[in-house]
């Protein structure tokens, strides 16, 4: 990347400059504008972190493919990733039940499971029960809505790769909390990653970051914990959940027994989307467009939660 493509493409605010820092704000944006995603991911700057600003909304295929659906459904939500820039290896695992990092383009990145923050036992062990990939519970690309109804990936974002215009073992295609970055399913130089050699966070040793995070054609698949220091742990953002303007949030969706059939989701030019699909023979959807009120969506659905009963409101961030 030319140095005048960098500058619009990143805003680094330094107080202090420092070089590693410097090159870690560097890094991070290019990884961003190398990938294409410049026009939809915004990185800015700090002399601690670098901060991906997005909608979590994705230019590709979503929900297409999930069988055991929450019924919920991905909503745009304003997101702010920070990124450590100087990044400190400290080998104890960090869990969280919420985002681990985010993808180049704007996606949170989650860990492989659905039911809950892991313990460090859970780490060492495979959570079959909680496994999003083999319960049916994410989409063609590699992700789903939580109950947040914000978009996030659980295992390599597949589809989001293949649209990265520097694709390739040398790209990065994320960033942990902690500051490492992700890669695919082998080393930057091509080599296969050697059995056995990824840590239980799915990482191993980097020479130019010092740390690396990896995907995996296995479980865990993608970032399960952080291997970095993050003092602020606690306080790494979430999506706010949806909350209906007559008060109080939507009712959590139940994965309907057995799962459901031809699941779609559509996206409309006037912002409107909808999921549709069937169970057990009878159709159900969940459809919603932007209200007159900013960040809120009016909604009209008939799930398999509520008994197909259709049920309309207005809901807001």
């Amino acid at each position: 990347m030319t140095r005048p493509a960098y500058i619009a493409s990143v805003l680094c605010l330094f107080a202090a400059p420092a070089a590693a820092h410097e090159d870690h704000c560097a890094a991070v944006a290019d990884s961003v504008a190398d990938a294409g995603f410049s026009a939809s991911v915004t990185v800015t700057c700090t002399d601690s972190h670098a901060t991906l600003t997005s909608d979590t909304f994705p230019d590709h295929d979503m929900m297409t493919g999930i069988v055991a659906t929450n019924e919920q459904v991905p909503v745009p939500a304003d997101y702010s990733a920070p990124i450590l820039l100087a990044p400190v290896f400290s080998g104890t695992p960090l869990t969280r039940d919420a985002a681990l990092g985010v993808a180049v383009n704007g996606v949170p990145i989650y860990d492989y499971t659905g039911g809950g923050e892991m313990t460090d036992a859970d780490l060492a062990h495979h959570q079959a029960q909680h496994d999003t990939l083999q319960t049916g519970q994410l989409d063609v690309c590699g992700g789903h809505a939580g109950r947040g109804d914000d978009y996030h990936y659980h295992v390599a974002p597949s589809c989001m790769i293949a649209q990265m215009e520097n694709a390739g073992p040398d790209a990065i295609i994320g960033w942990a909390f902690d500051g490492y970055p992700i890669y695919g399913d082998s080393n930057p130089d091509g080599s296969a990653i050697i059995a056995g050699s990824l840590d239980v966070c799915n990482g191993q040793m980097d020479d130019t970051f010092g740390y690396r995070y990896h995907t995996s054609p296995d479980a865990p698949y993608i970032v399960q914990c952080l291997m970095g220091v993050v003092a602020d742990f606690d306080r790494l953002p979430r999506v706010r959940p949806l909350t209906a303007t007559a008060g109080g949030g939507a009712e959590p969706g139940r994965p309907p027994r057995g799962g459901v059939e031809d699941l779609v989701f559509t996206q409309n030019d006037d912002g409107s989307r909808s999921m549709d699909y069937t169970y057990q023979g009878q159709d159900y959807y969940i459809r919603y467009a932007p209200s007159d009120q900013a960040n809120c969506y009016d909604y009209t659905t008939a799930t398999v939660t509520n008994a197909g009963q259709v049920m309309q409101g207005e809901f807001c961030r």
